[in-house]
């Protein structure tokens, strides 16, 4: 477990970075996970599909759906919901593929994440958004560039390279029996 003596620096470069990354990034990708709301930075969003089959891949974690043919790449799916510890996604017609370009350790990859709906493409100016709290939310601090509030709706700014990053989904599904 951490202490949180080794917490709080993080945290506080945690907020310094996300501050700079919002002084540049204004446009992001607001999308429904359940009854919430989650948004990411719009350089990080390749495309958007309709859901469709997604090939099984025997042996991995929960959150790794499988794979995907996207014009003969191959591109994992994560379901963000289970990634970010709620319930798998309902599959309706309004469920999406975000295909999200992420920078981790292996360079840059192509994931898909499903979402239950996708909403719009929003600016949200950096003096809006509030560095994630240390209580209260569902998810690991690591996982949040930051907090905002859309038309009376609490918005959570994930970022997607944490989230997403290939050494922890490895990890989990290595964990798996």
């Amino acid at each position: 477990m951490t202490t949180a003596q080794s917490v709080v620096p993080a945290h506080g470069e945690r907020a310094a970075t996300a501050l700079a990354l919002h002084e540049e990034q204004k446009q992001y990708l607001t999308f429904t996970l359940g009854k919430e709301v989650f948004a990411a930075a719009i350089l990080t969003v390749k495309e958007i599909l309709r859901y469709s089959l997604i090939t099984d891949v025997p042996m991995t974690h929960p959150c790794l759906l499988g794979m995907f043919n996207l014009r003969g790449r191959v591109v994992p799916i994560v379901d963000l919901a289970v990634r970010l510890g709620r319930d798998p996604t309902d599959i309706g017609r309004r469920t999406c593929i975000v295909i999200a370009e992420v920078t981790n350790s292996n360079g840059t990859v192509e994931v898909g994440i499903v979402v239950d709906a996708v909403r719009a493409v929003v600016d949200i100016p950096g003096s809006l958004v509030e560095p994630p709290p240390a209580f209260g939310i569902r998810l690991h601090a690591d996982h949040m560039m930051g907090v905002t509030r859309l038309d009376n709706l609490f918005v959570v700014l994930l970022d997607l390279s944490k989230v997403l990053a290939m050494e922890e989904l490895a990890t989990l599904s290595q964990g798996r029996a």
